[in-house]
């Protein structure tokens, strides 16, 4: 066998996970129920988030909130101040892809 499988959680409460962390790319996966957010930060990476399940409320610099629906993939640049947070009832679930992984950036 030379594919390697990750498995993720399937469950509708709070999950802030890690699956990949490789230097070509980190993959993280979130699920955010009502009210739920993950922590502000910088962008430690060149960041694409792709919603699957949901509604993300999501905050980028300077800016206002936008809210992006199921199907949307946002691209996030490096070094961008972000607050990212579910303010809709139904549970929002998204992947984060960081290309190259945040450490290639520390080098």
């Amino acid at each position: 066998m030379i594919e390697t499988r990750y498995a993720y959680a399937t469950d509708d409460q709070k999950h802030i996970e890690k699956l990949i962390d490789a230097d070509p790319v980190m993959i993280n996966h979130m699920v955010l129920p009502e009210g739920e957010y993950v922590p502000d930060h910088k962008a430690n990476s060149l960041v694409h988030m792709i919603v699957v399940r949901g509604l993300l409320t999501l905050e980028l610099g300077e800016q206002g909130p936008h809210t992006y629906e199921r199907g949307s993939i946002i691209n996030v640049p490096y070094d961008t101040f972000m607050k990212i947070r579910n303010e809709h009832r139904e549970i929002c679930e998204f992947f984060v892809v960081k290309s190259p992984s945040p450490r290639i950036y520390g080098k």
